[in-house]
């Protein structure tokens, strides 16, 4: 499981997508798992990370498994219409 930063705002994103890119990367087949549950101050920008982690997992023929999200962020891709896209299976 690959833990995000307590911190991930704009500034950061680039940096943060990079590792988690890096990590797909070298991954065998399987499940991309993101544990979010160190996330503290976020923005918007957590949200394009992780689409785009989804994004890149799915297109290298692996799952993609987020656990962990804080409820605002959960709550703010609510807002964007994506929330379902980041929720572990089996989430309602």
């Amino acid at each position: 499981m690959l833990p995000l930063p307590s911190r991930l705002t704009f500034p950061d994103a680039c940096g943060v997508l990079t590792q988690l890119e890096s990590t797909l990367e070298s991954k065998p087949a399987g499940v991309l798992q993101i544990d979010g549950s160190a996330l503290q101050v976020f923005d918007s920008s957590a949200i394009a990370v992780l689409l785009e982690s989804r994004r890149a997992a799915l297109a290298a023929g692996h799952g993609f498994e987020v656990t962990g999200l804080p409820a605002p962020l959960v709550e703010l891709a609510g807002l964007y219409g994506v929330a379902e896209l980041l929720q572990p299976p089996g989430a309602a």
